[in-house]
């Protein structure tokens, strides 16, 4: 009876969806595949081919057979939106060759002494080699900040965790932009924090109006994104940042301030100007990935010591592993190739959205992954949101970047990054045909 190689390959399949076979896991050599499942070697290799030709597995010549990551969900998915939505609401921009480029940079990490200092624990001020790299890649023009003052954390949402946590105790006050970065305020809720909302213009948070909620009643700090602010996209200009940076010294006030878009725009932070005056905040999740990232911290001098206490107490210290990764990526150039692909493919994301919703009313920089949409008369957030979710298209309301009562924009925020540019087109011209029509012609199915 000849054997069943087909039944074979099925086996080997449902241990890579089960998990006992990962993603870049080796198989063995054909000839002992044969001998431990007991069939022919000929068998072996028909069993090998069909892995192969399944998409399950992959040859490399002189090295053997390796498991390959799942494939992606197919590009359209608009005819059917129960089964993968489109996602306009988180911003992770993935390019297509990137993890190739990447893999690249980790193949010294390979060797066993290498990869044994790597998997020890680090502080939050990670190595000394790590802060000089940091200080490198971090600096902007007019701006070069001191590898002294540079710490780690696993990611940029635990720096912003750990600053909020040096600056302000329980019960404290730190004012925020009325509109903001939606983590912030579960953050700020769960370390026992009063938000207190900042009105803004066209240019940004208003000075003026920092000024008079911290005589109100004293802040303990300010979170901002002064460079292609999330979810408006505006970038504050240099006039708005030296008044910010002034008032900040004149009040002695700490600005935590985000700079996890900064990457797509050459613009110095406001800690430029009042260094001892702000903590900024990076991070690798839009440069790389959101699967190995690192958070940077840049902290004036006074605080150091302070938020290292927080980060450590989090407890928000960066990983091992991440941080030599990361270490490597930024040494070699690998990041900045990466940034650069991305500042283009952002600008090409912009133009098809602006194409798509040409004729609505939308905000944001030409040079951001994502932008504003107001939305016609008639409409509101969540139920603008709801239309485009039974449409298969997810969405995040204006509501939710809301930092206090009484403030619901009738807009929503457009993520412009996950989706490949012919999907991204195609949800888009969607979303502009539903803000155009009525609110009540929207049937509910």
């Amino acid at each position: 009876m000849l054997d069943d190689f087909r039944s074979i390959a099925d086996a080997v399949a449902g241990e890579i969806a089960s998990g006992q076979l990962r993603p870049g896991d080796r198989l063995p050599p054909q000839r002992d595949f044969a001998y431990r499942r007991g069939i022919a070697a000929s068998t072996a290799a028909r069993v090998y081919a069909e892995l192969t030709r399944r998409g399950l597995v992959s040859g490399e010549v002189g090295r053997g057979t390796f498991v390959r990551a799942a494939a992606p969900v197919p590009a359209s998915v608009l005819a059917e939106p129960w089964q993968a939505p489109i996602n306009l609401e988180s911003s992770f921009p993935i390019l297509p060759g990137q993890p190739a480029v990447l893999a690249q940079g980790l193949q010294a990490l390979l060797r066993p002494d290498a990869l044994g200092l790597a998997l020890r624990p680090v502080p939050a001020a990670g190595t000394p080699a790590a802060r000089a790299v940091a200080a490198a890649f971090l600096a902007e023009p007019g701006w070069s900040p001191e590898p002294a003052r540079i710490l780690f954390t696993g990611n940029g949402r635990q720096a912003i965790a750990a600053a909020l946590s040096a600056l302000a105790p329980v019960g404290g006050r730190v004012g925020v932009e009325a509109l903001t970065y939606p983590v912030i305020k579960g953050v700020a809720a769960r370390l026992g924090i009063a938000l207190v909302p900042i009105a803004m213009d066209a240019e940004g948070l208003r000075p003026d109006a920092l000024e008079a909620a911290h005589h109100a009643a004293p802040l303990r700090g300010v979170y901002l994104q002064p460079v292609l602010h999330n979810p408006l996209g505006m970038s504050m200009p240099p006039g708005r940042r030296a008044d910010l940076a002034a008032l900040l010294q004149r009040l002695d006030l700490v600005a935590i301030e985000d700079r996890v878009y900064g990457f797509l725009a050459d613009e110095a932070p406001v800690a430029a100007l009042a260094p001892e005056h702000a903590i900024v905040i990076d991070s690798l999740s839009k440069r790389l990935a959101p699967g190995l990232t690192l958070g940077f911290a840049v902290s004036p001098r006074a605080l150091v010591e302070r938020m290292v206490a927080a980060i450590r107490s989090g407890p928000w210290s960066p990983g091992g592993l991440a941080l030599e990764a990361a270490s490597r990526w930024m040494a070699d150039g690998t990041v900045a190739t990466l940034v650069a692909e991305k500042r283009q493919d952002a600008r090409t994301r912009q133009a098809i959205a602006r194409q798509a919703l040409d004729g609505l009313k939308i905000q944001g920089d030409p040079r951001a992954y994502h932008l504003w949409l107001e939305l016609p008369e008639g409409w509101r957030a969540e139920a603008f949101a709801a239309a485009a979710a039974r449409r298969g298209i997810s969405l995040t309301p204006g509501p939710a970047y809301a930092a206090g009562p009484g403030h619901a924009p009738a807009a929503v925020r457009l993520a412009l990054a996950s989706p490949p540019p012919e999907v991204l087109r195609e949800a888009l011209e969607t979303l502009a045909r539903l803000a155009r029509a009525e609110p009540d012609q929207i049937a509910v199915d």
